[in-house]
């Protein structure tokens, strides 16, 4: 199953606990072995694979156990690179260059602005 915004947050968190569990078993091991590893209960473990609802502590040190510390960064990256948030930006205050910059050839003009 996709996850989506429309998803609701009780299908998220089933289908979480349903790929936790796979990469957990696809690793070769025990519910006991990887909540050893990640330093949670047993019991928090197998809430987490039945798709209750957990702490975001103890979904970081499973993460972290499974090796997968890439996954926690994209959550929400350090440095949100949006298109949109650039052009709004440069309206705010930011004047538009008219002159070419350094890297940017002079002489150069788009197929209808040639005469």
């Amino acid at each position: 199953m996709k996850i989506d915004e429309l998803t609701p947050v009780p299908s998220a968190l089933v289908e979480l606990g349903r790929r936790l569990a796979a990469t957990r078993r696809q690793r070769g091991e025990t519910q006991k072995e990887l909540a050893r590893a990640a330093g949670v209960g047993v019991a928090t473990l197998r809430r987490i694979e039945d798709g209750e609802d957990a702490r975001l502590g103890s979904w970081l040190r499973l993460l972290q156990a499974l090796g997968h510390v890439p996954a926690i960064e994209q959550l929400l990256p350090q440095e949100l690179r949006s298109p949109r948030a650039e052009v709004v930006g440069r309206r705010r205050g930011r004047p538009r260059r008219s002159e070419p910059g350094p890297n940017e050839r002079a002489d150069f003009a788009w197929g209808d602005e040639q005469s």
